[in-house]
């Protein structure tokens, strides 16, 4: 009798939970839809003000910009989407690109961070050339005046991930294998003072700059080609660490068999192509060939 009761009461508890998980999800489903139907009326609205803004402006720009996203089946073919943008003075393709995605697709991905130059997460493929859209004025991208169309696409020699957006493993793979830190192997303790000259500072300045965007990497058809490659922001990072006098004679001849393998300085061909996109003017070709010199020194044991 009582084996009878246990499983009348456990039949009556599992239609009780049945019926609650039913209910749950028709609570969910609706909350679902009142959501999805807010968002609608949100994107119906932002698209009418983008609209008027369109109408009501002085000029406009048009952005053509690369769409691509693997996980929804009508929009893994690559394509481009235009978007009309109500120019104003001092705008950059960052703030152009913010706009649309306000006002016209909420989906529209891109990296972006400190929109000062700084953090360089915004590196893109703008009419052509490898920039930073939070340092590219719109108006600098034409002639006179402002360029009708602006064509926004992800760096090229990358993976993309989604729209704008591109896989920036490799290139952080390739940064940590040259030790981009300082190392100091007479002070293991860390209290004494280094001491560094103002001569040596001024030799390094420069290529303390870097802010691992990746435009250099992206623009080298070395880098293109050979996937091993160091490549010039990985060689630059090299080149401050090993220039830099604080570090011994161990350390220094260190980092220079680092960057002297088969994929490292050797490979460059001298184009240029890194120096000319770097935003920060760092001029990486120049380190890459000193970095040559030092290791021919270092072979030749002449002094």
């Amino acid at each position: 009798m009582s084996t009878g009761i246990t499983e009348t009461e456990t039949e009556e508890e599992q239609t009780e939970a049945v019926g609650a998980a039913r209910a749950a999800g028709e609570s969910a489903y609706q909350q679902a839809r009142m959501e999805k139907k807010e968002i609608d009326e949100a994107n119906r609205e932002a698209r009418r003000q983008a609209r008027e803004a369109v109408e009501n402006a002085d000029r406009t720009v048009e952005l053509k910009v690369f769409r691509y996203d693997p996980e929804v089946p009508e929009k893994e073919e690559p394509r481009f989407d235009s978007f009309p943008v109500p120019f104003s003075k001092g705008m950059t393709v960052l703030d152009a690109l913010m706009w649309a995605r306000d006002h016209y697709d909420s989906s529209l991905t891109f990296r972006h961070s400190c929109r000062q130059a700084v953090c360089g997460s915004d590196a893109l493929f703008v009419n052509g050339k490898q920039r930073l859209g939070c340092k590219t004025q719109v108006a600098d991208l034409a002639e006179q005046g402002v360029p009708s169309t602006v064509r926004i696409e992800p760096l090229p020699h990358a993976e993309v991930v989604k729209d704008l957006v591109v896989d920036m493993e490799h290139f952080y793979d390739q940064m940590e294998s040259v030790e981009p830190y300082f190392q100091d192997e007479d002070t293991p303790d860390g209290l004494n003072e280094q001491r560094q000259s103002r001569e040596n500072r001024e030799k390094i300045k420069m290529s303390t700059r870097c802010i691992w965007c990746g435009a250099c990497m992206s623009s080298c058809n070395i880098a293109a080609g050979d996937n091993q490659y160091l490549g010039p922001a990985a060689i630059n990072k090299a080149y401050r660490f090993a220039m830099d006098e604080r570090e011994g004679e161990d350390l220094t001849e260190h980092r220079l068999n680092i960057i002297e393998q088969e994929h490292g300085v050797w490979r460059c061909q001298t184009q240029f192509s890194c120096t000319e996109v770097c935003p920060k003017d760092i001029p990486l070709t120049e380190h890459i060939q000193a970095l040559k010199r030092e290791a021919v020194k270092k072979n030749l044991k002449f002094w």
